[in-house]
């Protein structure tokens, strides 16, 4: 069961003008402190994160630094990494 609206020409009720309340683009294009550097990373890795960029519509190297960030947070909390802990992690074979 369908409904037809039916337009007509009456008056539309008081109306208010609301203030722009989105940022301006200045506020959202802001720079993160950065530095570059050249590293080399297999192809396979490149590979992957250009295709997953690709789907998501972001550039890869976004996705890459995003990741050590990342990386680079949830190891600042723990403790530092001396040689002999190091000898306690287990290996993969």
């Amino acid at each position: 069961m369908s409904r037809k609206t039916q337009y007509t020409a009456e008056p539309i009720g008081p109306y208010k003008i609301v203030t722009d309340f989105l940022p301006s683009p200045d506020q959202l294009a802001f720079k993160e402190d950065s530095q570059k550097v050249t590293i080399g990373l297999s192809r396979r890795s490149i590979a992957f994160f250009k295709e997953a960029a690709n789907q998501y519509g972001t550039p890869y190297q976004t996705m890459i630094r995003r990741l050590l960030d990342s990386y680079a947070e949830t190891y600042r909390k723990t403790p530092p990494t001396t040689p002999r802990t190091l000898r306690l992690i287990p290996r993969r074979k």
